[in-house]
């Protein structure tokens, strides 16, 4: 009897589903589980002690989505905002509230750092370690579910420059944001030229003195209205949850139609994007100087300037951009390369992401360790001869959420089924004659810098990672489960 009671008590510690992290994607999937799998005991592991990821992390001036919020919105919860592209809070407040409504706060476990996770084969098991205040925590579980993003949250990319203790003024990183920083007044240069710095310097600009985007080379800006018209008369005219959908679909035609155009005509649209970025500019700079860059549309990801507020900012003289390399800092401000000289009270060093996949846990399979960049990424969910373990990973060249929606939606479909049928374990099983390549097809300097982190994608399927919604929705949505690739066992070896 007591025997018995025992072997209870240890299964009740078994978690069906463990989800790391507690943001977009985190709380997309545990309001998956709750609905497509409501049977199911889970838990959320969040380092932070906060709801939201990226849109909590992130408190820099102006942070906002370069998605529209159709698409980064979750498919179940419609976006109710007039504006299309969103500022962080607003995002903010948008995940939090879908927590609260899908019932999920309570199974999130803050401030819990996940250290390293281990399968068992025997048991069909993952012992997950983690931490939280200093002291160490084992959970087990079933099925691990990684909904931790692919950046690392502790560090950002910080290149040293020469001189740089010899400035007198004040050296920010946009991911650690002093809450107490004034730029009133302050002559302030921001060193970038991706998205965040994008974002950076029109929010600057309303209160400083003067901002400078210092970039080595150019990006593809294109200027986007912030209140979308098409979605308030269709809002106006239909129910929410049907004029949301019509949106929805709208916006993923349109940009999967601009994204195919972009790659089959690279001239074509390079010269469209630069001449619309000189019309925004009126003269005020050269577009064919600062905003022509040297790769092809798409080669990296094209920056949103809603209402065109970065153009609006230079037209109006309160921001400018110098294309230059930092040769060093003087103490009042940055020579550059050419010979001239950047005044500058604050310098803003909005140089890029620095890769952390995992959440940064290591992982091991019946005792042998896991390199993500071994394995094979399978249909861009789970890593090939790993079991019972999903990732959440968005698209380069659309919305994240529209991703990560599916595969938690398949991540249901695959419990059930293992459920329905009596498996215990399920592995996608490498093909070692599928050819290996990048997983992501992009020369963006984070994935560069990166690139030995991720896991690769294979030459045909269901290794190709297709970033496309379409194809995504047919293969991931409406492909058989038991393909020959993915199989199941139970538990003792694995299939």
């Amino acid at each position: 009897m007591q025997e018995a009671a025992a072997s209870s008590a240890a299964e009740t510690d078994v978690l069906d589903v463990l989800i790391v992290g507690a943001g977009l994607s985190g709380i997309g999937a545990a309001c998956a589980l709750r609905a497509g799998c409501p049977d199911r005991r889970f838990a959320i592991l969040e380092a932070r002690d906060a709801i939201g990821g990226t849109w909590d992390l992130f408190r820099y001036p102006g942070v906002r989505s370069d998605s529209d919020m159709h698409t980064l919105g979750y498919r179940f919860r419609p976006w109710a905002d007039a504006r299309a592209i969103a500022d962080g809070p607003a995002i903010l407040d948008y995940i939090r509230a879908t927590a609260r409504e899908g019932d999920v706060e309570r199974h999130i476990r803050f401030g819990h750092r996940v250290l390293r996770a281990d399968w068992c084969s025997a048991a069909a098991l993952w012992t997950v370690q983690a931490e939280h205040a200093g002291a160490p925590v084992t959970l087990r579980c079933r099925f691990l579910y990684l909904c931790a993003g692919y950046y690392d949250y502790a560090a950002a990319h910080r290149p040293a420059f020469d001189g740089e203790p010899s400035f007198r003024g004040i050296v920010v990183q946009p991911q650690f944001w002093p809450r107490e920083l004034d730029w009133r007044g302050r002559r302030v240069v921001v060193v970038g030229s991706g998205a965040t710095a994008v974002t950076l310097v029109p929010a600057l600009a309303r209160t400083a003195a003067h901002v400078t985007m210092l970039q080595r080379s150019p990006t593809y800006v294109v200027a986007r209205p912030a209140v979308d018209r098409f979605a308030g008369a269709v809002s106006r005219l239909l129910p929410a949850r049907l004029a949301y959908r019509v949106i929805r679909w709208k916006n993923v035609f349109e940009s999967i139609v601009l994204y195919r155009l972009a790659r089959r005509r690279p001239e074509l649209v390079k010269r469209h994007i630069v001449a619309q970025a000189a019309r925004q500019l009126e003269h005020a700079c050269d577009a064919r100087v600062h905003f022509t860059p040297s790769y092809r549309p798409w080669d990296q990801r094209i920056c949103v300037a809603p209402d065109g507020d970065l153009f609006q900012a230079i037209r109006q003289g309160r921001a400018s951009v110098a294309t230059d390399v930092i040769e060093r800092f003087t103490p009042c401000g940055l020579r550059l390369r050419s010979g001239r000289d950047l005044p500058a009270d604050i310098v803003v060093l909005a140089t890029g992401l620095q890769l952390k996949l995992l959440g940064g846990m290591a992982l091991t399979v019946d005792g042998r360790a896991v390199r993500p960049a071994d394995t094979l990424v399978y249909k861009g969910m789970m890593l090939g001869d790993v079991p019972n373990l999903a990732l959440a990973f968005g698209y380069t060249n659309a919305s994240w959420t529209l991703k990560a929606d599916l595969t938690a939606q398949w991540v249901c479909r695959l419990l059930r089924h293992m459920r329905r049928h009596g498996h215990a374990i399920a592995l996608a099983r490498h093909q070692p004659d599928v050819a290996p390549r990048p997983f992501l097809d992009f020369t963006s300097g984070y994935v560069q810098r990166g690139a030995g982190l991720l896991p690769r994608q294979g030459a045909r399927r269901p290794w190709q990672v297709y970033q496309n919604y379409l194809l995504d929705l047919l293969t991931i949505r409406c492909g058989r489960l038991a393909d020959g690739v993915l199989r199941f066992g139970a538990a003792g070896s694995l299939p």
